[in-house]
This record gives structure tokens, C-alpha cells and sequence, in this order.
């Protein structure tokens, strides 16, 4: 059985004591490929400098909105030329985030309007952080419109009907350990989620599902949330996990499935 974790981020310093010991765990899982998002120019730098040491890792390069506010106008320029590298494979992780702070919330409709036409342009998807900010992107993208890259609304939380907008735009969906959580609706959200439509992620080091709840989430557990979509559709992990791997092939064309990661003694991450 081989599984795809769409969205994590290894190059954080919860990975620093461990992280080939983590790659190599979910290799061994079945996890063939991961996804590694930036969140400013420094972390592009970085994920980029992941997917060179390990072969399963690719890379997304972005600023995420929380960090808008920080980055410099020649940052996209540079995250634009970044994109280029032979291993990334999208932008992000973008979008829109009022859970902490709305001061910034001008800042991040135009640096995520930018950002989606910056990935149209250069043909590439995104990935969609939003965060109690749904209204707000659904205007963005509106606003874009028919220019609209590809690509996938992340750790999935909103409602039945959220789902189905975006869906019909042509976004993917994809949940995280909070499919797990015992009081959450997101399974009956999930269970509507065209099979074709669904991809898997663990948004690691953060929202472990549940059995590793409390722990620091990582690549290997993306089979808990696996099965638990299975489970809410009625069908085999292996099935589950076959058609979520082809959805990602195809929306990141990631090419087929690397050989065991070998480390570059060289290569740093700073």
C-alpha cells in the first residue's frame, strides 16, 4: 500500500534532532512521497534544500498569511524564480487567516490574490490555508475568477456546503488529524468529498490524529487519517489509499515512486 502525505512541514525545527529517522519511519510506512511547504522566502529556500537531500520529499514554495505582513515585495519575486527548481511542485502554503489577528487582513487578501495568479502563471497548484477566513478567500477567488490555478483547501474545517463551493471551483480537499477527533463533524464532511477529489496530508509537526494526539505529528501517522477516511466510506485503506495517490500524482504531477531516500552529507538546512 503506498500513501502520499501532501502537507507537512519538515523543515521546522520539531524535525531538527530526528528528521531523517522521521523520513526513514514513513518510508517504511508506505508514505513514498512527501510534500514540504514554505512559509516565506527563508523557508522556500529550505524546503527546496529538503527535496534535494531526500528523494521522496518535493516542495512548495509561498508565504503563508501570517507571515505577509513580514515579506518584502521582491520576496514573490524570488519565490517565483524558486518555483523553477525541478522539485517544487507548488505554491503555498497561501491564503487567509483571521483566527489571531485581522489587522493584516488587507495584506493577505493582496498577497493571496498575487499569489494565486502567480501559480497560474506558472502553471503550478496551490495549497489553501484558511482559517476562520473562509468567506474572505471565497471572494479572492472569486475576484480571480476564471484565471484560478489548481489545487487543494488544506486541513479541511468548514461545513458541507463550504465544501461543495469549493469543489465546484475545482479545488481538491484535504483534512488532517482533525478528521479523528472524537467531537468532530469533518466525517461527515469528508464522506461527501468526491473520491476523486480527496487527497491526504498530516500537516506535520502539528495535529496528530488520534492515536498520537498530544504528540508531535509527523509523515508516518498520514495511515491513521487514511484509515478513518476509509472507515467513514465504507472501503478498504488499500482502495482509499490507491486512489488518493493517483489524485496526488496527478494534481502535483509528481513523478512515480522514488527508491529510498539517500541523504546529502552537503546539504544544510539553515
Amino acid at each position: 500500500m503506498e500513501l502520499i502525505d501532501t502537507h507537512l512541514h519538515l523543515q521546522l525545527e520539531h524535525f531538527d534532532e530526528d528528521r531523517d529517522v522521521v523520513v526513514e519511519r514513513a518510508l517504511a510506512a508506505g508514505v513514498t512521497r512527501m510534500i514540504t511547504l514554505a512559509t516565506d522566502l527563508k523557508t522556500s529556500e529550505q524546503v527546496i534544500a529538503l527535496a534535494e537531500r531526500y528523494e521522496s520529499v518535493f516542495a512548495a514554495v509561498g508565504v503563508h498569511p501570517t507571515d505577509v505582513h513580514k515579506a518584502a515585495g521582491r520576496d514573490y519575486y524570488e519565490i517565483a524564480d524558486l518555483s523553477s527548481h525541478e522539485k517544487v511542485v507548488a505554491i503555498g502554503e497561501i491564503g487567509m487567516d483571521f483566527y489571531w489577528d485581522t489587522s493584516h487582513a488587507r495584506e493577505q487578501e493582496r498577497a493571496f490574490q498575487l499569489q494565486l495568479e502567480m501559480a497560474a502563471d506558472l502553471g503550478l497548484p496551490v495549497a489553501i490555508h484558511n482559517r476562520d477566513a473562509g468567506e474572505a478567500i471565497l471572494k479572492v477567488l472569486d475576484f480571480v475568477g476564471d484565471g484560478l490555478p489548481q489545487g487543494v483547501f488544506h486541513c479541511f474545517a468548514e461545513n458541507g456546503d463550504y465544501a461543495r463551493t469549493v469543489l465546484d471551483k475545482g479545488f481538491h480537499i484535504s483534512f488532517t488529524g482533525n478528521l479523528t477527533y472524537k467531537k468532530s463533524e469533518l466525517p461527515q464532511v469528508a464522506a461527501e468529498v468526491p473520491l476523486e477529489r480527496l487527497l491526504l496530508e498530516t500537516d506535520s509537526p502539528f495535529l496528530a490524529p488520534v492515536p498520537k494526539r498530544g504528540k508531535r505529528n509527523e509523515p508516518a501517522y498520514v495511515s491513521y487519517i487514511a484509515e478513518k477516511h476509509a472507515e467513514v466510506r465504507n472501503m478498504s485503506i488499500k482502495a482509499l489509499a490507491a486512489a488518493t495517490t493517483a489524485n496526488a500524482e496527478k494534481l502535483f504531477a509528481l513523478p512515480a515512486q522514488p527508491g529510498a531516500h539517500r541523504p546529502q552529507e552537503n546539504t544544510v538546512v539553515s
